[in-house]
């Protein structure tokens, strides 16, 4: 289940991630958090095995990567409890220009959480526009991917999906 966008809310800023984990106004990013624990009871009640949320939106100007990881941390581990109960996996999608953006920077925050109930959502065209080769990260996350997003992207990495086939992707390794 996609718990990542967040279209109802239609902030003229990016209607997919905003509100983020990592809002600075608590009572907004606030909004976030009652969604993905939504998300979870109603993937329980469906019998979903997981959900995918946002990777800590765009970080504010002057804003460290862990300040923002602490706000992050924070606001997501009431959802990684009712994971935890509810045995649904909570998946955090690395997002070109969000806070979690590289698997490095996923590893760090999932390590940090601690949780079986968190893994991945591996998405290998957003790898691919952040510089990383999907296909070397493949059996390195594997231990962490619960789900994969497989689109193409074209060969300037920008970050547009594309149909299979239609970009710079090989797509046969995956």
């Amino acid at each position: 289940m996609n718990a990542f966008m967040m279209n109802a809310i239609a902030d003229p800023r990016q209607p997919y991630w905003h509100p983020s984990w990592i809002e600075p106004d608590r009572h907004y990013r606030a909004i976030r958090r009652e969604h993905t624990k939504r998300a979870l009871r109603l993937a329980k009640e469906l019998g979903v095995p997981s959900i995918q949320t946002e990777p800590g939106g765009p970080l504010l100007p002057g804003q460290s990567w862990r300040a923002a990881a602490d706000i992050f941390y924070d606001e997501i581990m009431p959802c990684v409890a009712l994971a935890e109960q509810f045995e649904v996996l909570l998946l955090i999608e690395p997002e070109p220009g969000l806070m979690i953006e590289r698997f490095e920077q996923y590893l760090e925050f999932a390590d940090r959480i601690g949780s079986p109930w968190v893994g991945l959502n591996f998405d290998i065209g957003h790898a691919f526009c952040v510089g990383e080769d999907p296909e070397r990260w493949i059996a390195r996350m594997a231990p962490h991917t619960k789900h994969y997003h497989l689109e193409d992207i074209a060969a300037t990495r920008k970050h547009a999906h594309l149909v299979p086939g239609r970009g710079q992707l090989t797509l046969r390794p995956f």
